[in-house]
């Protein structure tokens, strides 16, 4: 799969989200708009004694409650919304409303105004279109109460101010369709910022990919060129341990060892890049175990870096199987340089578990994390070594992390020192079955 269909999915992925909140939101208002009805309808037959069809109406409100139970029915079935859904409810809201005026009044019902609360939520949640169809079809409806419906018999009684039927009735529908508004456009509000910081870490998600592709591409093809000199290099100086004038002098002879210990080191990092790369991977990784695996790393570290005490603390408890992963590897020994490079004398690294997370914490005595680079830590070329380049390492750590499902943490110690907690999930590191 490519990026940029996996970015359309992502973002078709996020488009989907967002209709289903609108539909939840919209699903909630309709509970509060058939209570609403409810209470009015009862309120106005038998708290003002005006006629009404009361068991048409009712009749009426249940098919609504029903079409809203079939929703929120869908909605905890993760059914996938479209914008032709949201559409079609807001012109089931719009019909109902249309035969409860019909039945109670038709134009001269206040609760007309109703009508532009539709509207609305019509231009907040739908395309345009939609939008001036839904209008069309309010305007339409308004027409058809004002020549079909059946006014109530009702005292003129408009002259009493707010004590008449009527005013109060346009009171409560403007001081309704205010509040509805109000909090439904702000919930929407919030549903669109989400959904654009989601859009927003997509797009960073896709540049720091894009950012790891090239320097994945680059280090490929440093390995190659590397390959020629550093196999001329371990001639030159398996020939030099064999000439007896260097052989006899301990000091050049200690120098030679230590610098092929080296070259060795550079072959298995070269090794590891083109691994990753795909070059030399086989047709399955390696199995081992969690315990099996760290203990392998940290002999492996200890044996090329300098560090005078450098302390393992293994607290797993019972062992897991694993895939040796060579990019988890690089991960944690990229932690370790780092907290080598801050704290020459003494690294820390401890192993536990919690349920089923993995939890590996590097620690160090050095100066710790400055604020300015807490506040951007993980992005890329941010660090305090004051060198081109720097603050790759932390970078890629929290990108493998991230892919594999985990979360990286720092802090600085009380007193003196800095510690990064990498968390990955157990089930992510177990080998795949081919």
């Amino acid at each position: 799969m490519t990026d940029d269909i996996r970015q359309y999915i992502q973002f078709e992925s996020s488009d989907a989200d967002t209709l289903g909140k609108h539909m939840r939101q919209l699903v909630q208002l309709r509970w509060l708009a058939v209570l609403g009805q409810l209470l009015t309808i009862l309120l106005t037959h038998y708290g003002f004694g005006v006629e009404l069809p009361l068991q048409v109406m009712l009749s009426v409100l249940a098919g609504l409650a029903l079409f809203n139970a079939f929703n929120e029915l869908g909605l905890r079935l993760k059914h996938r919304v479209r914008t032709a859904e949201l559409f079609m409810g807001l012109l089931v809201d719009m019909g109902t409303l249309t035969i409860q005026l019909y039945l109670s009044g038709g134009a001269t019902n206040p609760f007309v105004f109703l009508y532009l609360l539709q509207v609305g939520l019509a231009a907040v949640l739908l395309a345009p279109s939609f939008a001036w169809a839904l209008l069309g079809v309010a305007t339409l409806c308004f027409l058809w109460l004002a020549e079909a419906g059946r006014p109530l018999d009702l005292p003129q009684d408009y002259h009493l101010g707010i004590r008449s039927y009527y005013v109060e009735g346009m009171l409560i529908c403007l001081v309704l369709n205010a509040a509805l508004l109000v909090v439904f456009i702000n919930r929407i509000n919030r549903t669109h910022r989400e959904h654009d910081a989601r859009l927003a870490e997509l797009r960073q998600r896709a540049a720091e990919e894009e950012h790891i592709l090239r320097m994945g591409l680059l280090a490929s093809g440093a390995a190659h060129e590397l390959g020629t000199p550093l196999a001329t290099i371990s001639v030159i100086l398996g020939d030099w341990r064999h000439m007896p004038k260097l052989n006899s002098d301990p000091d050049l002879y200690e120098e030679i060892t230590e610098m092929q210990t080296q070259l060795q080191r550079c072959k298995t990092i070269v090794s590891g890049i083109l691994m990753s790369a795909g070059e030399t991977r086989g047709e399955s990784s390696e199995e081992t175990s969690v315990c099996d695996f760290f203990n392998e790393l940290v002999n492996e570290w200890k044996s090329t870096r300098k560090v005078p005490e450098f302390n393992f603390q293994n607290r797993f408890g019972e062992d897991v199987d694993i895939a040796s992963d060579t990019v988890l590897k690089q991960t944690i020994c990229n932690l370790l340089d780092n907290a080598l490079e801050a704290s020459p004398d003494w690294v820390g690294l401890d192993l536990s578990r919690d349920e089923d997370m993995l939890l590996i914490q590097v620690f160090d005595r050095g100066p710790g994390f400055a604020k300015e680079v807490f506040n951007r830590l993980g992005q890329p070329y941010q660090s305090t070594k004051g060198r081109p380049g720097s603050g790759l390492g932390l970078f890629l750590v929290f990108n493998v992390a991230r892919i594999l499902g985990g979360q990286v943490s720092a802090r600085n110690l009380e007193y003196r020192g800095a510690e990064i907690s990498l968390r990955l999930p157990i089930d992510a590191l177990r080998l795949k079955e081919v």
